[in-house]
């Protein structure tokens, strides 16, 4: 028998949790907690980890034990954010450039997604992309499609993008969103807010017109953090041009400090 579910409600209740922020924690679905707390179901081993990591646990406790308050008196369950924080040990440079998995939205399966994105087995079973990222669990990897925001973006890019939370969204000008909708994966530049919950966009693209977006449309919000892309641009005829000036450049530059001053001159 596992106690996992038992384990989270109580680990909910003394860091006074909501369901819906301790889902947001680790990148799952509210219904998905729910289930793990009344026995319905049980986390992936992968969520396991991050859990007992997160809390200073270890699965074996979460998973064979139910946990009395003193028993996680002894972890670091209790410990203030900030405390926890500055206990912790200074991050390496190998720990900053770890890989941590993205579940990976082909655009092939993008409405797929829009139906079940908020079922956490059909997200657990996306293919995993693995980027060296510190944005925590809650990221999504997208296809951008269309060449709405080239030259920054290409088409058939991939999008590496972290979770906006839909309640307190904090947007910010100038930044990119990729906005999931009832039909389609909108990928815009934030130009500004207006009132009524409003957004203007705009794409990168001159040839597509600025827009606006009502913000409640949007089954979920990210941000776009980086990119991968196997386009490579040749380069344009001015820059083969400048790149062959500081070629010359730099040729001469050697020549003079190479030759030697006449005779009687400093």
């Amino acid at each position: 028998m596992s106690y996992v579910g038992k384990n989270i409600r109580k680990i909910r209740t003394v860091k006074k949790l909501s369901q819906a922020a301790f889902a947001e924690l680790f990148g799952l679905a509210r219904p998905s907690v729910g289930a793990y707390e009344e026995g319905r179901s049980e986390p992936k081993m992968e969520t396991l980890l991050q859990i007992a990591q997160h809390f200073g646990l270890s699965v074996d406790l979460l998973l064979t034990k139910e946990l009395t308050i003193n028993e996680l008196y002894r972890f670091d369950i209790f410990k203030p954010q900030e405390s926890a924080q500055a206990d912790a040990p200074a991050p390496t440079a190998l720990a900053d450039q770890r890989p941590q998995l993205t579940p990976y939205v082909p655009q092939a399966r993008l409405l797929e997604y829009i139906v079940r994105h908020h079922d956490s087995a059909f997200i657990d079973a996306l293919p995993p992309l693995t980027f060296p990222h510190q944005l925590g669990p809650a990221t999504r990897a997208f296809d951008l499609n269309g060449p709405d925001m080239a030259p920054t973006l290409r088409h058939q890019d991939v999008l590496l993008c972290c979770r906006i939370d839909k309640a307190l969204p904090r947007l910010h000008s100038g930044r990119v969103y990729a906005l999931l909708t009832q039909s389609r994966l909108l990928v815009r530049r934030l130009q500004e807010q207006l009132p009524g919950q409003l957004l203007r966009l705009r794409a990168d693209n001159p040839d597509y017109p600025p827009q606006d977006f009502h913000l409640p449309e949007a089954l979920e919000i990210w941000e776009v953090h980086g990119s991968f892309s196997t386009y490579l641009r040749r380069p344009a005829l001015l820059e083969e041009r400048v790149a062959l000036l500081e070629q010359q450049l730099t040729q001469l530059q050697t020549r003079f400090e190479e030759t030697p001053l006449p005779a009687g001159q400093p």
